[in-house]
């Protein structure tokens, strides 16, 4: 299993750990699964009112899909519709309303921005990254931008986005322009973030899911709205596979730290 829950009946609150160190905790198919049945599972834990999803190593909070996985997923011929085994992996795509808490440390980039795009807040260790190398490997950012948008000013969100793998945002950037709410000393996101989650967890817990519920209703048909328009947008922009697979395996030379 490549994703690692731990429960505190304690405090009430839960940890999913993308635990694939050794890759950058990129998702697989099944990874992606079972993230999506987690995250469903949750909604009848009543004992859990309260969640932190972090990334195993400290290297990394996860890199996006796997590479290798890319190649396993068929896609339809119609521009009106893509097949994206990302599209379930967050909690709010799963229904699940209680509070979730992102602890990042080390890279977070590309599809991972679906995790964090369905977090309430994020707590970063000070050596934290954030890049999206979409378009460097001739890929559209459609699903990361528009999940991030809801979280980052749009000039900063665009220049991420367009810069490509070319430049990456720090952890102090970060929290400067408001994705991150709390900065750490690197390898204390965890902890911060657990302390967070509990105060939460201690609060009554329709309250907390009502609040949940609340925020979102002010974004969610915006976001709806532009997330409807991203597979015709993938589907007409990205370079065909093969020539995906020629840039990435180039590799982007060097990046500068923003």
């Amino acid at each position: 299993m490549s994703i690692r829950v731990e429960r505190d009946k304690e405090t009430g609150v839960a940890v999913v750990t993308l635990d694939r160190a050794e890759k950058h905790n990129a998702i697989t198919l099944e990874m992606a699964r079972e993230l999506s049945a987690v995250w469903r599972g949750f909604r009848y834990e009543d004992e859990v009112r309260a969640i932190v999803v972090t990334g195993a190593g400290g290297r990394a909070f996860c890199t996006g899909i796997d590479r290798a996985a890319v190649g396993n997923v068929p896609q339809p011929s119609s521009p009106y519709t893509i097949d994206d085994p990302l599209l379930a992996i967050g909690p709010k795509a799963n229904d699940l309303w209680k509070p979730v808490v992102a602890a990042v440390e080390g890279m977070a980039c590309g599809g991972a921005f679906y995790l964090l795009g369905e977090s309430e807040f994020l707590v970063a260790g000070e050596g934290a990254a954030f890049f999206d190398p979409h378009t460097t490997y001739g890929m559209v950012s459609a699903f990361e931008t528009v999940h991030m948008a809801q979280r980052m000013p749009y000039g900063e969100i665009a220049r991420m986005a367009l810069m490509g793998s070319a430049e990456r945002i720090s952890a102090r950037r970060a929290y400067e322009t408001g994705l991150v709410s709390e900065l750490t000393p690197p390898g204390g996101a965890l902890a911060a973030a657990c302390e967070a989650a509990a105060v939460i967890a201690g609060h009554p817990t329709e309250a907390v899911q009502g609040t949940v519920r609340a925020l979102w209703s002010v974004k969610e048909a915006a976001r709806a709205q532009a997330l409807a328009h991203a597979p015709h947008l993938v589907a007409l922009g990205n370079l065909p596979p093969e020539r995906q697979a020629e840039l990435f395996g180039r590799r982007a030379g060097g990046h500068r730290l923003r």
